[in-house]
């Protein structure tokens, strides 16, 4: 009895394991693809504002973001309804955009270096760094994991 409950857990710990990483990956690439769209976008329009263009920078890179973890990172999990995963989904990217927004602007104008592209790159990369672990942790959580109804 005892060795059957002992290779049960040990399937369901490498089964986990095998979701977390398929999740991680595929999270992974689309976080790389939209990370090139918004670095992009980001860099073509910071000449005429950092906060602009990191908004518009932004809600281009969510919107591939959106379509490539509903249909790649996290698949297999239920779906909840569009409009809710929807909602939750660009409702936490707000979250990570006005943070985005407040720091670029804090660093940025206040310190004087609104025409000092490096430094708004920088500051651009630490808010795309901490968005992201906020994100895959919030998207898993709420957006298009845990049970439905």
């Amino acid at each position: 009895m005892p060795d059957s409950r002992i290779a049960t857990l040990r399937q369901r710990l490498r089964s986990s394991w095998r979701i977390l990483l398929k999740e991680l990956t595929a999270f992974g690439v689309v976080g790389a693809l939209a990370f090139v769209i918004d670095l992009s976008i980001f860099r073509w329009l910071s000449p005429y504002g950092a906060l602009k263009a990191n908004f518009v920078s932004t809600l281009v890179s969510t919107a591939f973001a959106y379509v490539g973890n509903r249909y790649l990172s996290f698949s297999h999990l239920a779906r909840r309804g569009i409009a809710r995963e929807t909602t939750l989904f660009f409702g936490i990217n707000l979250v990570t955009l006005v943070f985005a927004e407040l720091l670029i602007a804090f660093f940025v104008y206040p310190l004087g270096n609104a025409h000092d592209s490096d430094t708004v790159f920088v500051v651009k990369l630490v808010t795309i760094a901490i968005g992201t672990v906020f994100r895959f942790w919030a998207y898993k959580r709420f957006v298009f994991g845990g049970p439905t109804g």
